[in-house]
């Protein structure tokens, strides 16, 4: 399953040569169609394969490099291009090496990539004259292909790139415009408020926990519930589909149903054109626009997070679209937070997570990502999950049927995290006049009668950020019944800003009028808040910042950028980085870059016996200007996450104790040669046996264990506990240590199972005997670790009526961490290590 960008790999390769085709095979009624996928065929001799590109401008890119690579194939047939897209724009390089390898005559290549993190899907389309093959539906899209190419030979991805008000936007974000066109966008933002007007438009904003089930019944209730069409349609659901193949393939036929439902139930007084559609497991978002608006959406943009166990898994999370309409950037987020009533702190870190991780590509790729807070309208709908507190459900369901929903809201969870600020701050909610919209019997409107009875709660929840919007109206829909949830809508009638033409045209020429005056007058300078930074004891995935002040100083405005060193693959270490990293300061302005350290599983390692340390220089470049340079110093703490099952075995003393002077000596000696003491090594190391000793006293029943998150400030005591000392017990709760375990495993820098065992064990996936034999292979220390924990999952099974763990979970969360491969894994390999795997797990296995 893919869940990260790394997990997406190459999997054919096709050499680029006098025999390679490449050819955009659009129908004329989908060269209409701006903002779908682009569908091209790509042939070499008699093989040919189609690619469905998604929409943006990664693919743009990828197509015109296979172009030029063709072009100068075929000016140059014995001269080999090379991708250099790939390195600056893509996370596959090492898929590269299996060109070097020798599969492939040549080192150009067409990768198809597989990717299941995520479904991006949707078209958008416009009209083209009376006779255009969309007058053929009310709804203008095709929900049976979803992809629907557009053109690869756009000049932009929207509209066409010529200089008018319309578009100013556009033009002034692409790659080709340097340093004048920065400052003519800078000070055309500034002077907005002369050229532009407000308009309103209406946004019907709707969110729908569906738990699992398909559209039984029409959604015009909900969805056609105003007098007047709306002008867009932001539909939220979660749950979609509750199945393992859903959580795992990230497929699942509902999506297409649900869309259908949508549809059907949009206002019959207008005409829509469906512009997007995203999804993450059973979190999807559905964006549709009335047919006249379409002409001015633009620069259409659909990411998603995770936040489920690890902070990877999409069972929780987000998906959300941005996009440009007429001169307002908008973005609206569909989340589901984390369940149970007592975990609002979990909720508040999902809220935290989605909104630092969620981030849009913008069209120029040089440019940094767009967060959630930087658009001028932000729309969040979902299932929020947080509940009603200190009220028993007797109380509740009383002040419901009084419908006393002002009192009843003052024990909501939201509401007071945010009356707090520790979540959706600067955000606004209508107020709350209908009864709670969860839990009920399905089919029903009777309050949830199975055994938990469930406290009714406000799950469902609807609110925006940004100026000028007024809600029109806040309502649950309790006519429909397929859910255990009702939907809930809002209408909200934002201002979006539009472009008076004249007043633009004569604000542009002033600007570049005043910027040839002053665009030679001196080289551009700043000055800094400091110049050597220290970072005092950084440890394992901590998160530590200090803020670098940048003043400009000069008589112009000016462009930085970090570079990087001679000889050197990026401009700092890889366990720092500098945020933003590239910017433009205004004349007597400044901005506050923040330089922040997180050591993580791959730089741990190094640091913990000190081959590396916390030092680097930062070299700041001005366009058209000096270079500053920067010093970063600190001390990492060493940690047993990131240390060897080896060397812990020797380690009697917390790791803390140890001088990195002797951790330096005991990395650089082999298994055999590492003697520390003259007693006998431990026979699993000590921090592995608390975590495990921990839950298996306190969570051998624990509801979701291994696939709930645990909070990050617990896992941080955790940590330092292990790394500190021995106490009696661990802090936090047992996902938390859950959580710990598998943060443990993931950081080895030799998975349980070494690596060079790790074909044998694919070999020997469907023997249970020879299975067995590879683990008796291993050595002394990996093999009882091994043997250790297939003992403890085996309990939890036992348990498996009360923990909810069956042997395909555990399998397809533990065979990752202990199965690792030294490259790149593919699907089928992932299947066999959880075959290998689960021969461990099955009851009386040894």
């Amino acid at each position: 399953m893919a869940i990260t960008g790394d997990d997406v790999s190459l999997e054919d390769i096709i050499p680029i040569s006098l025999d390679f085709a490449v050819v955009e095979v659009s129908s004329p009624e989908e060269l209409a169609v701006v903002g779908a996928d682009t569908r091209v065929r790509v042939s070499y001799c008699e093989e040919e394969l189609e690619l469905r590109l998604p929409f943006g401008s990664h693919s743009r890119c990828f197509l015109t490099e296979v172009n030029r690579a063709w072009s100068d194939i075929c000016k140059s047939p014995t001269q080999v291009p090379k991708f250099e897209w790939i390195n600056k724009y893509s996370k596959v390089t090492r898929g590269l090496d299996v060109v070097k390898q020798g599969l492939a005559p040549a080192s150009t290549t067409v990768g198809k990539l597989n990717q299941h993190r995520k479904t991006e899907k949707g078209s958008f389309e416009r009209e083209k004259g009376s006779n255009s093959a969309t007058h053929k539906s009310r709804v203008y899209s095709n929900l049976e292909s979803s992809g629907i190419s557009s053109r690869e030979d756009r000049d932009d991805l929207v509209r066409s790139s010529s200089h008018t008000p319309s578009n100013k936007a556009q033009i002034l974000t692409m790659p080709q415009f340097g340093l004048r066109d920065t400052l003519i966008r800078c000070e055309l933002l500034k002077n907005e408020e002369s050229y532009t007007y407000l308009e309103n438009f209406s946004f019907f904003l709707g969110t729908y926990n569906v738990n699992g089930q398909s559209p039984k019944e029409s959604l015009r209730p909900w969805l056609s519930c105003t007098l007047n069409p709306p002008d867009m349609y932001c539909v939220g659901f979660q749950e979609l589909d509750l199945s393992k193949e859903a959580f795992f393939f990230n497929d699942t036929p509902k999506e297409l149903e649900w869309t259908k439902a949508v549809s059907e139930a949009l206002h019959a007084d207008a005409k829509y054109a469906l512009v997007k559609i995203v999804r993450l497991v059973g979190i999807m978002l559905i964006f549709f626009v009335k047919k006249e608006h379409a002409e001015f959406i633009s620069e259409v943009e659909a990411e998603t997070v995770g936040t489920g166990i690890m902070g990877r898994m999409g069972n929780k999370g987000a998906v959300a679209i941005r996009f440009c309409f007429h001169n307002s950037d908008i973005c609206v987020v569909n989340s589901h937070f984390a369940a149970h009533i007592e975990e609002y702190e979990r909720r508040n870190q999902d809220y935290k997570d989605i909104c630092s991780r969620l981030q849009f590509r913008q069209l120029d790729p040089t440019q940094p990502p767009l967060t959630i807070m930087k658009h001028n309208v932000v729309l969040w709908i979902g299932d929020l999950n947080y509940r009603i507190s200190d009220l028993d459900v007797d109380n509740v369901k009383e002040l419901i049927s009084n419908k006393d929903f002002e009192t009843l809201h003052t024990y909501d969870q939201l509401k007071r995290q945010i009356d707090k600020e520790a979540v959706f701050d600067g955000f606004l909610e209508g107020d709350i006049d209908f009864q709670p919209t969860y839990k009920y019997d399905t089919g029903s409107d009777n309050w949830d009668t199975s055994e938990k009875c469930r406290v009714p709660a406000w799950c469902d929840r609807i609110l925006w950020k940004g100026k000028n919007i007024e809600q029109k109206h806040y309502h649950s829909h309790m006519a429909l019944k397929t859910s255990d949830h009702k939907p809930v809508s809002s209408m909200l009638i934002v201002g979006i800003k539009r472009i008076n033409g004249e007043a633009y045209k004569k604000t542009f020429e002033d600007i570049v009028r005043n910027i040839d005056k002053m665009e030679n007058e001196c080289i551009p300078s700043v000055s800094l808040s400091q110049r050597e930074f220290d970072f005092k004891d950084v440890k394992f995935m901590q998160h530590k910042a200090q803020t670098l002040s940048l003043f400009n100083d000069g008589q112009v405005p000016c462009q930085f950028e970090f570079i990087q060193k001679p000889n050197e693959p990026t401009y700092c270490k890889p366990w720092l980085t500098a945020n933003p990293y590239k910017g433009f300061i205004a004349q007597g302005g400044s901005v506050d870059i923040e330089l922040e350290i997180f050591v993580n599983r791959t730089t741990a390692p190094e640091l913990n016996f000190g081959k590396q340390m916390i030092e680097d220089i930062l070299v700041l470049h001005l366009e058209r200007g000096k270079d500053y340079f920067i010093s970063v110093t600190g001390n990492y703490l060493p940690s047993c996450y990131g240390t060897p099952i080896n060397l812990l075995c020797q380690l009697r003393e917390p790791i803390q104790d140890m001088t990195q002077e002797t951790l330096r000596k005991l990395a650089e000696m082999s298994g055999e040669e590492i003697v520390l003491n003259t007693e006998k090594p431990l026979d699993i190391p000590k921090e592995l046996w608390m975590m495990v000793d921990h839950l298996f006293r306190n969570a051998i029943k624990q509801e979701d264990i291994f696939q709930q998150p645990g909070l990050r400030s617990e896992l941080a005591e955790i940590r330092d506990c292990l790394d500190t000392g021995m106490p009696d017990s661990l802090p936090g709760s047992n996902h938390s240590v859950a959580e710990a375990l598998l943060l443990f495993l993931d950081s080895l820098p030799e998975p349980v199972v070494p690596y060079h065992f790790y074909q044998q064990c694919l070999e020997s996936c469907s023997n249970a005997s020879q299975c067995e034999k590879v683990i008796s292979m291993l050595p002394q220390c990996h093999q009882n670790v091994f043997n250790y924990l297939a003992a403890f999952l085996r309990e939890l099974l036992k348990n498996s009526a009360s923990n909810r763990l069956d042997v395909n979970i555990l399998a397809t969360i533990f065979a990752s961490l202990l199965l690792r491969s030294p490259m790149k894994q593919d699907f089928a390999e992932k299947r066999k290590t959880q075959e290998f795997f689960q021969h461990f797990l099955i009851q009386g296995s040894s």
